[in-house]
């Protein structure tokens, strides 16, 4: 006569209380993660030499952004920055410096960046000189 086990052990691991918690996890860091402030310093520096450009674009705390020279905002920088490239003498060489006053939004200055980048010319921020004591 074959006897029987009544009980089967199991050797499987449950999963789903896992996905569950690394499901909350994932939603508290997305929504965490908008509500972070990023407050980047502009960068010092002792140097005195002069990096050359002829596109600066200047970011004001209260909005303000000019382009070469002429007003310009968030929404039209692009076509505005373009535009300053296609009146350049310099085409091939030429340097878009990010003037930004502290306080400025930093997606402000990322997208200035990534305009220079997208165009495939140089992008300098400018620093700020350092006060020796």
């Amino acid at each position: 006569m074959a006897v029987k086990k009544r009980s089967k052990i199991s050797a499987e691991f449950n999963m789903s209380s896992l996905t569950d918690i690394i499901f909350l996890l994932l939603i508290f860091f997305m929504l965490t993660s908008n509500a972070v402030q990023i407050s980047v310093q502009l960068p010092k520096s002792d140097s005195t030499a002069v990096a050359p450009t002829n596109l600066p674009i200047t970011m004001l705390v209260d909005g303000t952004i000019t382009i070469a020279g002429k007003a310009s905002s968030v929404s039209n920088m692009e076509k505005d920055v373009a535009l300053a490239v296609r009146e350049t003498d310099n085409k091939e060489n030429a340097t878009l410096t990010i003037i930004s006053e502290v306080g400025v939004p930093w997606e402000n200055v990322h997208k200035a960046m990534a305009i220079a980048s997208g165009l495939k010319i140089k992008a300098i921020i400018a620093t700020q000189p350092s006060h020796k004591n």
